[in-house]
């Protein structure tokens, strides 16, 4: 159906990115879900209420995205959200981490919001609006010991929104930042074991996805351009 609201969202296949997607679908959202495992994007479309679209694809390759936003285009006719959860975090010194490691980081994490943005910025010129919500950390301002270049990483993102925010306001574009505290996800558990940070402490990745969807669907309109903390009371 062209008329229906369509979401992209990265990092769809698991952790926040997954539960996203299924809380966006249960509020009347096409998700497009994107990450590179086939596998796992299936199993979220499961979960998901209604049609979902399934794009396996490299979003650190701008052909990716490319790839993307163009089969979005065809398949439903229109962007109305992007929400970019993809990540990565490698737990290195600084006189450890690889340049490889580094670039992913970046990759990763920062760079696809502007491969995504220099494409759907036509696109809600010309539907006048959409909405983007970038996945941030709460290492963007207080990284654990090692997570120094993915929390360089995150607070890029949260720059970058303030940014564009600013820009898309002259056409109609919301820009959302959500930065949660440690969640339970499995990236998070390949970097802290239970023992080390108990599940009792984390977030359920469903809480912040609340969040999100709460700044894509208006009902935190008045947050666009700041960055949202989410971390659990103690």
């Amino acid at each position: 159906m062209k008329s229906e609201k369509i979401a992209i969202v990265t990092g769809a296949g698991r952790g926040i990115g997954r539960a996203t997607a299924i809380e966006l679908s249960r509020r009347g959202f096409r998700p497009v879900l994107v990450s590179r495992n086939s596998e796992q994007l299936c199993q979220t479309a499961e979960a998901c209420s209604g049609d979902a679209i399934v794009l396996a694809e490299d979003i650190s390759n701008p052909q990716g995205v490319a790839r993307v936003v163009e089969q979005t285009i065809s398949l439903a006719g229109r962007v109305d959200a992007f929400i970019h959860c993809a990540g990565v975090a490698v737990q290195r010194d600084v006189d450890e981490i690889t340049v490889e490691e580094w670039r992913q980081t970046i990759d990763t994490n920062l760079s696809p919001i502007i491969y995504f943005c220099r494409l759907l910025w036509p696109i809600w010129r010309k539907q006048g609006g959409g909405v983007l919500v970038n996945v941030s950390s709460y290492a963007a301002r207080d990284p654990f010991d090692g997570l120094e270049a993915y929390g360089a990483a995150k607070a890029g993102v949260n720059l970058l929104g303030l940014a564009l925010n600013r820009k898309g306001k002259q056409i109609g574009v919301r820009v959302h930042t959500v930065a949660p505290a440690a969640t339970e996800t499995a990236m998070f558990r390949s970097l802290l074991t239970k023992e080390q940070y108990p599940t009792e402490k984390t977030l359920d990745p469903a809480d912040v996805a609340k969040v999100i969807v709460q700044c894509v669907c208006g009902d935190l309109i008045h947050t666009s351009g700041e960055v949202i903390y989410v971390h659990k009371n103690a």
